[in-house]
């Protein structure tokens, strides 16, 4: 008995599959000038200038490791505060961008707001909230709050868009307001995804936070553009293996975390 035929595709659909996958390429040919890829083969043939210009982070300075440390937990504090008032602007947010939980009228002007918090930097956010308020770590809180609100509502409301109708079409039969449709069947569908996709964001916003120190938003950040600056690039490599230690416990804290919660 013969292996019966491999399946395929209808003729439309493989058309707009050339179709997109052909418009990533065009688009790439035409970036290729703007972009300057010719210079890929410098990076080979001036290697030995990356070398030379390393080698001054070879010998880390940690004379100043408790200042560095500091620091960096007041990264680590301006991220968590950004991330958490990111949830509580996201879950409102991203339940009344989703399709299947908000009318048409509602969805598309809050999708268009998301799109604006997440297309302006979080450097210009920054700036704006230094102008009203001072230099300082709210300025970095609130840069990232903006930011990350943004893009956790977006992620928020497409894992609503994608759960089971059937748990929520039972919540309603039994007679339940439009909100205890969402508590109890929308809500318990979507917590463990939402869970994953914020300490994801708070990994992100550990480092998104080091950024904001050029602006003058604290954290651990000043001091590396600081010492960029003084080209102390012994304090330079310090302050990035102090970066790198601390990034790797929080990935470490998320697993954990995920592991209980999910």
């Amino acid at each position: 008995m013969s292996a019966p035929p491999p399946p395929t595709r209808p003729l439309a659909g493989r058309l707009i599959d050339l179709g997109l996958f052909g418009g990533v390429a065009v688009l790439l040919a035409l970036s290729f000038q703007a972009v300057e890829m010719r210079r890929l083969p410098l990076v080979f043939t001036h290697s030995t200038r990356i070398g030379a210009f390393a080698a001054g982070f070879l010998k880390p300075d940690f004379t100043q490791g408790w200042l560095f440390a500091g620091a960096m937990l007041l990264t680590l504090e301006i991220a968590l505060w950004g991330t958490v008032l990111a949830i509580v602007l996201a879950i409102p947010l991203g339940l009344l961008a989703a399709k299947n939980v908000s009318p048409v009228w509602v969805q598309q002007p809050v999708r268009r707001l998301l799109d604006l918090m997440r297309a302006v930097p979080d450097l210009v956010v920054g700036y704006i909230f230094i102008v009203a308020v001072g230099l300082g770590p709210f300025a970095g809180v609130m840069a990232l709050a903006i930011n990350t609100g943004g893009v956790l509502a977006k992620l928020f409301s497409e894992a609503v868009e994608a759960i089971d109708p059937q748990p929520v079409e039972g919540v309603r039969a039994v007679g339940a307001t439009p909100l205890q449709e969402v508590v109890w069947g929308v809500l318990p569908q979507v917590g463990p995804l939402w869970t994953s996709y914020a300490l994801y964001r708070f990994e992100s916003n550990a480092r998104s936070a080091t950024v904001l120190g050029l602006i003058g938003a604290g954290g651990i950040g000043q001091l590396l553009f600081d010492s960029l600056n003084n080209y102390a690039y012994g304090q330079v490599a310090a302050i990035i293996v102090v970066i790198v230690v601390a990034v790797s416990l929080i990935d470490l804290l998320s697993q954990a975390l995920r592991s209980r919660l999910l």
